[in-house]
């Protein structure tokens, strides 16, 4: 696992679906300031967090851990 890709990817998805990441911080019950850390690749989401965040961003979990949507 890459932090950066992942970061990378959580930010490139959520801003195709329009969404700030305060609105996706709201979704899971965490900070805005966590969603920047994981988008700037300084620490990875909780692994509680994982499935309902790749529900959210519609990425599969293995794509968001892997860092790239094979989905496109």
């Amino acid at each position: 696992m890459d932090a950066q890709k992942t970061g990378k990817i959580i930010s490139i998805k959520r801003k195709s679906m329009n969404m700030t990441q305060g609105e996706l911080a709201k979704k899971l019950h965490i900070t805005d300031k966590a969603v920047s850390k994981w988008e700037r690749g300084l620490s990875f989401p909780d692994i509680s967090l994982l499935i309902p965040l790749s529900e959210i961003l519609n990425i599969s979990l293995y794509d968001l851990l892997k860092g790239e949507d094979e989905n496109g």
